[in-house]
């Protein structure tokens, strides 16, 4: 092989190596120089890509000093906005706590105001428990008066007498009044006749009537009403045969039973001993009939008086008519002084005009016409006058 005038033979190994050598060479330059191709290639790329990192860098820079200043914006703001907040949270925690003051003050005074109404009402409790510690006392006196029958007769014959006390005058009734057979009337209502004076008489049947409170079987029921029933019965003859005398008494009497309970009982459960006492012309009343009763005969008092004092009503009337008849005579008496009087006044006033023109006259020298008033007067006559 001939390359450049210069003979190769292939077959000899130093020539095989010079031409592989060379060969290695070749390829070893043309890689070098397609490696500083792409070298080349690659370094534009690489400065292309600094200068886009560059230029990053730079826009991050800017961003970084537009950050610094939004956040110096934004510190600026949030101080800005912590002071506010700061003194609106200043003006409404005072605020609140004015409100806590005020509502502190009058929460206080409220609680001021209630422990005095309550030490009040403790005040009035302690009252109010002494007076039931009194009326405690008080039930337990009544108990002692009423366990005693002479006491509890005395009971019910004072009741008795506050009540006709302040039912009917003073003048018409008689307490512990003495009756013509020797018994003695707790009350006498002097009525006039028909029906004529009445007796009221106080009974008070307790024990019976304790006993029907306390029965707690059938059996002590029945003994109970039995025995309450005979006691009203015995009540009712002793007023009958005692206190309703003829010709003397009303043919009637009351049987006063001071208790509302007792006479409740007495009619809801006892109809037949009431009819009795019908029978027996023996009315039962009770405190508040018993006003009702003496409301009434009070009206019949009232109009028997009245009957009573109708002649002497009379006479004062005649008397009245002529006090009237007289006084009229004298009014017109009166009437013509008066008229007298007022013709006497005007007369006055005219002599006393003509006195103060002759004064007038005199004062001023004017005797002239003095002379012509002195001159004698002309009477006239009328024809029905006559000359005495």
């Amino acid at each position: 092989m001939t390359v450049g005038g210069v003979t190769l033979n292939l077959n000899d190994p130093l020539t095989l190596a010079a031409l592989v050598g060379a060969l290695v060479l070749l390829f070893l330059l043309v890689s070098g120089v397609r490696a500083s191709g792409r070298a080349a290639r690659s370094a534009d790329l690489l400065a292309q890509q600094m200068r886009g990192v560059a230029g990053r860098v730079q826009q991050l820079s800017d961003g970084q000093e537009r950050l610094a200043g939004g956040l110096h914006h934004v510190s600026e703001m949030q101080a800005n906005s912590q002071s506010a907040m700061l003194q609106v949270m200043e003006t409404r925690l005072a605020e609140v706590q004015a409100r806590m003051n005020e509502t502190l003050h009058g929460t206080a005074r409220r609680t001021a105001h209630s422990l005095g109404e309550l030490q009040e009402r403790l005040q009035a409790i302690d009252k109010a428990q002494s007076n039931i510690t009194k009326l405690s006392s008080d039930v337990l006196s009544l108990q002692d008066i009423l366990s005693n029958k002479q006491t509890r007769g005395a009971f019910g014959e004072i009741q008795l007498t506050d009540i006709v006390g302040k039912a009917l005058p003073s003048d018409s009734f008689t307490l512990q009044a003495t009756l013509s057979n020797g018994r003695r009337a707790d009350c006498l209502i002097h009525l006039p006749n028909p029906p004529g004076p009445i007796v009221v008489d106080a009974k008070f049947p307790l024990e019976g009537y304790e006993a029907l409170r306390r029965a707690e079987t059938q059996e002590q029921l029945a003994r109970a009403a039995q025995a309450f029933r005979l006691s009203v019965r015995k009540h009712i003859r002793d007023i009958s045969d005692r206190y309703i005398i003829e010709g003397e008494t009303a043919d009637g009497a009351l049987m006063f039973l001071p208790s509302e309970a007792v006479y409740a009982e007495l009619h809801a459960n006892f109809p037949d001993v009431v009819r009795e006492g019908f029978a027996a012309r023996v009315w039962i009343v009770s405190p508040t009939t018993c006003m009702a009763t003496l409301n009434t005969m009070r009206a019949i008092l009232k109009d028997a008086r009245m009957r009573a004092q109708a002649g002497a009503i009379r006479r004062e009337l005649h008397a009245l008519y002529g006090d009237v008849d007289r006084l009229s005579a004298r009014v017109a008496n009166l009437d013509r002084h008066f008229g007298q009087a007022a013709k006497d006044i005007e007369e006055i006033k005219i002599s006393a005009d003509k006195a103060g023109k002759r004064a007038r006259r005199l004062d001023n020298f004017d005797f002239e016409e003095l002379a012509e008033d002195h001159r004698p007067a002309v009477a006239v006559l009328r024809a029905d006058q006559r000359v005495d």
